[in-house]
Parts: C-alpha cells; structure tokens; sequence
C-alpha cells in the first residue's frame, strides 16, 4: 500500500485500501438479500446493474492502475525542436521570454513528455489561435512498476486554488508571457501564472490525452508557502476579498460574508411523512447556525393529523410558514411558488428527508452562493450507511443519462483527484440541498416545472444558470445525510412521467449529456463515475482541447 503521507491531497485517491475478498464475501453472507439480487442481475445479462448493486453494497474504489506494459515511449528532443516547442524549468521561466521558440513547455525536473506529446500540443494551439496555455494528462509510475492515469478535469479556477489539478507540465504560447511574468511566486510559478492568465481573460484549455510520465516522487508532498502567496495575490488581482489557509493539504479561501447577514429561505416541500419532516427541521432549526433564516414548508395536500397539528404549531410559534401546494406531486412548481412567497436575499430548497449535522453547512454554501460569477451551490450528501449519495451530478454517465458524481464511495474518501475535498466546478447539484442567489433563480425563471415536474428540473435549472455565465459549485465541506427518495412511491403514471421527463432533458441538453464538461471523457460512462477507464482506451487517442 502507498504511504499516504508523501502524496499530494489529489492523488490520496491512489492510497485507499482495496475492499479485499474476504471483505466483500462477509458483506455479502451478511445482506443475502443483496447478493441474490447482484447475483441476478449477473445472470441475466445485466452487468452494469450488477456492477451498481455490489458496489452499494461493498463501496467503489479507484483502483485504475494499469501494467508497467502500458507505459509509453519518452519524447525526443528533436520532435520538440521540430515543433517550436522549448522545456524549460518553472523556475527558469523568466529567463526564456525571449527565446524563438513559439511554445514554452514548463518541464520539472522528474517529469518527462510521451512520444507524440510534442505534435499533440502544437497542433492544439494551431488550432486554437486564442488558446494561452494548454496541460493534459499525465501517468505516474509506482515504485513496483504499476501506472496510474492521472485523467484531469476541464480547467477550473475554483479546483485549482484548493489543488494543484493541472499541473505541473503546462504548455504556454510564448507571445502571450512578456506581460505576465514579472515577479512571478517563486515556488509556485506555474499556479501563480494561469492565475494571471484565468484572471485576464485568457484561455487555458484541457487536452484530454496522456501528455506526460513522472515516479511517483517527483509529486511528493512540499511546501504550501508559496500556493498560499499566489491564491492570495490572485485574489487582490480580481478584486475579491477573503481569507486563504491551508487544512491537511487543502487551500480553501473563506469569503467575506455582508453585515447584517442576509436572509434566508429555506424551502422544505412535503406531504404527511412527518417521521423525515420534523428531523429535517429540526435540524434547520438546532444544527444551523446561520442568524437570519426562515422556513417555508410547501404542504402538498398532508392530510394526516399529527402532521396538520405539527405545521400549524410552527406557525403559532412563528418557526415556519406553510406554503399550500395541493394536487398532484409537482416538486418543481412547489418550490416555485415557495419562492415566490419567500422573503430571503438567497433561497435553499432542502428535501424533506435531508438532516443538517454540521451546523455551519449553510454559512459554507452561502459564503459561494454570493459570489457575482456564481449560480446554484450543492452539498456533499451522506446515504443512510455513511457513504457518499451526492457529490455533484455528472451527465452523460451510469447509463448515458446523469449520475451523482462518487457515489457509493465511503463517506470520508478524498474522491479522484481530491474532488470530495476540494470546492470545485460541477454541471449541475441536487435540489436536494441546493442554494442560491433568489435574483438569480428569478432571473432563469426558476425550476421548469412544464417539463420537468418532478426529476431532473434541478439538472435543468442548474445548466440554464450556466449557460447565462453563472457556474454552479459543488462544497465538499458543506455535508449533511439524504435518505433520498424515502417518501417517493413509483407508479405507472410517475414511470410515464418519468420517462416523458428523460425525453425532455434529452432534447433540450443532448450535446452536454454526450459528454459532462467538468467529467473526463477517458472514464467508462457507463458505469459509476471513476470507476473504469473506457475499455480500449490508452489514454494516447488523439483528443480535441476542452
């Protein structure tokens, strides 16, 4: 097993421990209900529900190590000469500026380029003449000779002041760095860099291929100093404000929060089930500590005692106020008219079977939800069994529809590349426990609730919030439980519904349900996020920039 101690926070994902056979065989004599139904699924052809039903059962891991076999040749240096490319050291950068050649390529030391890395990278910058700086993917060799694909994201500011999730060989157009080179952080030269480039306006793309090789050494845990300086004179440089420190390898920036703080609503839609409505507000009510908040329950037709006498007591107390939504169950249009009614500056819709443990949950997703450039901001949610149920939506996977990014993984796993620890960028999040900016949702018109009356309308809202400029964030370090779907009941009438509503999203987001932005496209899709790399794939394909 690898020490965990030398790897960088993003690649701890590499050290988790195996589930083991004899683990997997004493989880399955334990839950024979379980194991029959893996079991069939199996024989009936149905692998990928096979897969899905074991790893709810055992967990999911990242184990994607490939054989020494699979290692690429190393890149000449007359193919980089050929194609205008010059590697140099990070810190060496300043002193090439003036070099001939049209491409700098930031080459640590420990760090090598694959063969045909050099043409891959030339042809993404004639290709795109506005393209900055441009980094991949990368494999790193184990002392006993097994790979690990390192299959990056699509660049995001948000992950990479928490992570150092692209770098450090980085491809750079040379013309474009005489202005953003002076007093570079020394120690953090290429972060410090794309910062200034992010932060100008320039564009800095993901090639989706294996670029480059290094020992797992060479990416040994250092010093943090110089990350710091560089994500706090990235902050002034835009004009924001906020407070940057460092936790178990994890920069995170605490945002200034307005005073007073701001109202706000959170919206709670129910029918009876008074066994998840009163935990949850509860916990709204004892386990958040934000000041300045009120309760709406939107009552879809409740009609049992207990349940009337418990709303009206939270309103002549003054807790709640209870938003009338009778008819047929129609989550979108509850929640819009809640928020017609609500008074709040932000609005978090919460389901009535999600449970507030950490009581600064709220103030963690409101500190982003504020920011100008930001839409809906999602939480990490906890299943009953302590695993991960939420940890972003990524489209185009679990069957070519969208998935909830990590989920079955245990609860306190860091996710691939640190995304369960690190607040990142993400299509779309749950309207499970969603917050956002009220002016914002208005300004999208709120959930659809004409086409997506009951699934995937927070899918929706989230992509026409990122579609009008307003990214959507995932807050790993904003967790509470979801016991999803506990009060749903199937029917053919909901199957009917439901499949009118796959059609709709299909419609409306076919081209980002082909392949998820923020997800890379080398991992099987039609599996459990992370869980397999595609079958054939090498990581060597030619790829497009994204």
């Amino acid at each position: 097993m690898i020490d965990r101690d030398v790897l960088p926070p993003q690649l701890r994902f590499a050290a988790l421990p195996e589930p083991g056979l004899a683990r997997i065989i004493a989880l399955l004599l334990r839950h024979p209900r379980e194991a029959r139904a893996v079991a069939w699924a199996r024989l009936t052809g149905k692998r990928l529900r096979a897969r899905q039903r074991l790893a709810a059962l055992i967990g999911a891991d990242h184990r994607l190590w490939l054989s020494a076999s699979a290692r690429p040749q190393a890149e000449s240096a007359s193919a980089l000469a050929t194609e205008g490319i010059e590697a140099v050291s990070p810190g060496a950068l300043a002193d090439h500026i003036a070099s001939d050649a049209p491409l700098i390529l930031l080459l640590p030391h420990g760090h090598a380029l694959v063969a045909g890395a050099a043409a891959a990278i030339a042809k993404a910058f004639r290709e795109y003449p506005a393209l900055k700086a441009l980094y991949g993917d990368a494999l790193v060799a184990r002392e006993d000779g097994a790979l690990l694909p390192i299959l990056r994201p699509a660049f995001d500011p948000d992950f990479l002041r928490g992570l150092d999730v692209v770098g450090p060989v980085v491809a750079l157009r040379r013309a474009s760095l005489a202005a953003l080179c002076q007093d570079l952080v020394l120690g953090a030269e290429t972060l410090d860099l794309l910062l200034r480039i992010d932060a100008g306006g320039g564009e800095i793309r993901h090639l989706p291929r294996i670029l480059s090789s290094s020992p797992l050494a060479a990416l040994a845990v250092s010093g943090h100093e110089a990350r710091l300086a560089a994500i706090r004179a990235d902050l002034v440089r835009r004009g924001e404000g906020g407070v940057v420190w460092i936790e178990s390898g994890i920069i995170s920036i605490t945002r200034p929060l307005p005073e007073p703080r701001p109202l706000v609503s959170l919206i709670v839609p129910t029918r009876d089930r008074l066994d998840l409505l009163r935990p949850c507000i509860t916990s709204l009510l004892e386990r958040t500590d934000w000041p300045s908040k009120e309760i709406l329950v939107c009552d879809n037709g409740s009609r049992e005692p207990e349940t009337l006498a418990y709303l009206r007591d939270l309103e002549t107390r003054g807790i709640a106020r209870t938003i009338p939504c009778p008819g047929p169950f129609d989550f979108a249009g509850m929640n819009n008219r809640a928020a017609e009614a609500a008074r709040g500056h932000l609005l978090a819709f919460v389901n009535n079977d999600v449970e507030a443990f950490r009581p600064d949950w709220l103030e963690r997703m409101v500190r982003e939800a504020l920011r100008p450039d930001i839409g809906a901001v999602g939480a990490k949610l906890l299943d009953g069994e302590g695993r991960i149920q939420h940890g972003g939506i990524v489209l185009g996977t679990g069957g070519g529809l969208v998935t909830h990014d990590h989920r079955h993984f245990s609860g306190d796993a860091p996710g691939y590349l640190g995304a369960l620890l690190a607040t990142h960028r993400v299509s779309a999040v749950t309207a499970a426990c969603l917050v956002v900016e009220a002016h914002k949702f208005r300004a999208v018109s709120g959930f659809d609730a004409e086409h997506f009356t009951v699934d995937f309308n927070d899918v929706d809202l989230c992509l026409r919030l990122n579609a009008v400029g307003w990214h959507t964030l995932l807050v790993p370090s904003a967790i509470l439980h979801h016991r999803e779907a506990a009060s749903r009941v199937r029917s053919s009438e909901a199957e009917a519904r439901h499949r009118a509503e796959i059609a709709n999203l299909k419609k409306r987001w076919r081209p980002l349900l082909a392949q998820d932005p923020h997800y890379h496209p080398g991992f099987d899709p039609n599996l459990s996020t992370h869980a397999r790399l595609r079958r054939g794939s090498t990581g060597l394909e030619p790829a497009r920039p994204r």
